[in-house]
């Protein structure tokens, strides 16, 4: 009878509450599958390639699981302490009926044991699916090919969550029986909620307030946008401070200010139910304007959060497709000039990597760097241009030829350029100096930039930045004096073969890199008193993207499931209270019916207070995070080109099947609840 007593209260505290169980089953779902990737397939696979990062992956979200349960303890504790005040009428019944305080507890218990094991449950059973989907995501992202899929079940993500949400339920169990003991049976039998006393503040006072917090958000957003996101200081506290100020009486206001401002409007506020959808938000407002603060700031965690990591993922992909155009670059420095042009493809070739085998198209071209005849002064301050990097024609349209571009044409006495990868924190001087008209003095002739001969994007694939290239006619190269070239650079640039297994290439080439490479070059390059100087580097796209990928993956897993538990968190504190109200409304819908207000006008009142609810702090939130996006955005943009509007869309679809799902079943569960009662 106690159990069946104790199931019955959970199937109906479902049944009005549903959206209660379903944050927690979302709660244990995104837990499990984020602490389950150590042994997802595909993170064993991506081990085997870059254990770093993987390795960095795994501690770094163990860190933020903790952050994370942190988060969902105080939603969970929340929403039953909440669902608790709404049963204290039931409580009190039970007492009256001779039920103990004790035995009210170890029924509560029950209660909180049923539901948390039901969570647990299908929790983890939504978590193994969508792990499974995570997984081939990920090797998606790493452009990974799978032999045969299986299904991975991590008993390390149960014990985790298991381990985690027990903790919880312990602690709901323990706030249950403190709440319990405390209570008397008169004080449970009159908790019926009475008609909430609305304080109509001046006008005045709330425009006051409504100016004022208006203008602390200036200031927090001025401060944000001129200093930056990376300065930590106390100016940096003052300004979250400023922000949180300025939400509070931004909200604050309204209790006092929304109302009379409709009331002005008499067509607005007589109109269908209006007068009473407002007078019943404004007293939510006026007792709950601490809870839409922090909704609003949980909002903006959660919009700035996804949005930046979805940001920097796009920005680092980007960087891969800028930065390794070709599957491989072998660089040699030739400091002495004692190396020839075809001692690179037949030192590879003797050292057990054949470029005529294994690689289908490549090139062998050199870069110089020169000493120019005459300086470039800059800018006024007196920065001059004194030395540059060369590149001949024919070298140039070899490299593009292996991407299929057509061949550039310089007109007579002018020079083209390349541009580099090098960040705009660089100064790019021959850029600079280029795009201003000037003239390159170089091996005693004098080269004007044409402005048709103008490169984008890297000519071959390099782990660091590379430098903007001066691009002059072939005979031009003959005219350079030896004397003004301080740096010879050849690169062996170019893809694999179709139909060769490109992983077994990879792995050869780095293996002759390491082993035999170095000591065929240093014996075609030494002096005849046996001395050498050489500087040898390889790059290939699959190590660039490999080690790119890491960060990237880092950076999107953690962003969405911050994103992701902040999100839920909101929607579902607003939720919850949206639910109370309309329980406690029922009475005042009840006389609305018996005056003949048809059940659409009501159900549309209910959606409308759960619409102003819902969105007022959306928006708000929405406004904070535009100036915050625009302050990360800057910090992002030193790494690479930022698709703003691919972050922004990602962003809002997330927020859009989330947060509307709440949205929409809020109001469903309100009408629900209204007509049922």
């Amino acid at each position: 009878m106690f159990f069946k007593l104790a199931r019955k209260n959970v199937t109906r505290s479902m049944r009005d509450y549903a959206i209660y169980f379903i944050t927690l089953l979302f709660g244990v779902c995104v837990f499990y599958v984020f602490n389950s990737l150590e042994n997802q397939w595909v993170m064993e696979l991506l081990a085997e390639q870059n254990s770093d990062y993987v390795r960095a992956i795994l501690q770094l979200t163990d860190v933020v699981s903790v952050f994370v349960s942190v988060v969902l303890a105080g939603l969970i504790l929340y929403a039953n302490t909440f669902l608790l005040r709404r049963r204290k009428r039931e409580l009190g019944t039970y007492l009256l009926l001779g039920m103990g305080q004790k035995t009210i507890a170890v029924l509560l218990f029950a209660e909180t044991m049923f539901i948390g094991l039901l969570a647990l449950v299908f929790g983890l059973g939504l978590g193994f699916f969508l792990a499974q989907f995570l997984s081939a995501f990920t090797a998606s992202l790493f452009q990974m090919t799978v032999d045969e899929f299986h299904f991975v079940f991590s008993w390390r993500g149960v014990g985790k969550t298991v381990l985690y949400f027990s903790v919880i339920f312990l602690a709901v169990m323990i706030c249950n029986c403190v709440l319990v003991a405390r209570q008397k049976l008169i004080r449970l039998l009159q908790a019926q909620r009475q008609n909430e006393q609305i304080r109509l503040r001046s006008v005045a006072a709330s425009a006051v307030m409504f100016v004022l917090g208006v203008a602390l958000l200036a200031v927090a957003y001025g401060l944000l946008l001129k200093r930056g996101l990376l300065t930590i200081d106390r100016i940096f506290w003052l300004m979250l401070a400023l922000g949180t100020a300025g939400t509070l009486l931004f909200f604050r206001s309204l209790s006092g200010f929304l109302l009379r401002i409709c009331q002005s409007r008499k067509g607005l506020y007589y109109q269908n139910l209006n007068m009473f959808v407002l007078r019943q938000f404004n007293a939510k407002i006026n007792t709950n304007y601490l809870s839409m603060t922090v909704v609003c700031l949980l909002l903006l965690l959660a919009i700035g959060i996804t949005a930046c990591s979805v940001g920097v993922n796009s920005t680092v992909e980007g960087n891969v497709e800028r930065t390794a155009p070709l599957d491989m670059t072998l660089r040699l420095d030739d400091d002495y000039f004692v190396f020839a042009r075809e001692d690179l493809p037949d030192a590879l070739e003797e050292a057990g990597f054949d470029p005529e085998n294994w690689l289908g198209d490549f090139a062998v071209v050199c870069r110089y760097a020169v000493k120019l005849d005459e300086p470039i002064p800059l800018a006024e301050d007196g920065r001059e241009l004194n030395d540059a990097y060369i590149m001949s024609l024919s070298d140039f349209n070899s490299l593009t030829a292996l991407r299929g571009e057509k061949p550039l044409v310089l007109a007579p006495n002018t020079c083209g350029m390349a541009e580099g990868t090098e960040p705009e924190s660089y100064g790019k001087p021959e850029r600079e100096a280029w795009q201003d008209g000037a003239l390159f003095s170089i091996g005693g002739h004098v080269y004007a930039p044409d402005p048709k001969a103008y490169h984008t994007g890297a000519l071959y694939t390099s782990e660091i930045d590379l430098s903007d290239v001066i691009i002059l006619p072939d005979e031009a190269m003959e005219t350079v004096q030896k004397d003004a070239v301080w740096l010879r650079q050849y690169y062996l640039a170019g893809d694999y073969a179709e139909g060769v297994d490109q992983e077994h290439a990879e792995e050869l080439l780095w293996n002759v890199w390491d082993e035999t490479l170095f000591d065929q070059v240093e014996e075609r390059g030494s002096d005849p008193d046996g001395s050498s100087a050489f500087g040898l580097s390889l790059s290939t796209k699959q190590f660039i993207y490999l080690d790119t990928m890491g960060t990237k993956i880092l950076v999107l897993f953690i962003g969405l499931y911050l994103g992701t538990i902040f999100l839920i968190t909101s929607a579902a504190v607003l939720a919850l209270q949206m639910l109370s109200q309309a329980a406690d409304n029922v009475g005042r819908y009840r006389i609305l019916r018996k005056l003949g207000v048809e059940e659409k006008m009501r159900d549309h009142s209910i959606d409308i207070q759960v619409f102003l609810y819902f969105f007022l702090p959306l928006l708000l939130a929405v406004v904070h995070s535009i100036v915050g996006i625009k302050a990360a955005n800057d910090v992002i943009a030193e790494i690479g080109k930022l698709d703003a509007v691919a972050s922004s869309t990602v962003t809002a679809l997330i927020i859009l099947v989330v947060y509307g799902a709440y949205f929409l079943a809020t109001c469903w569960g309100s009408r629900r609840m209204v007509r049922e009662r």
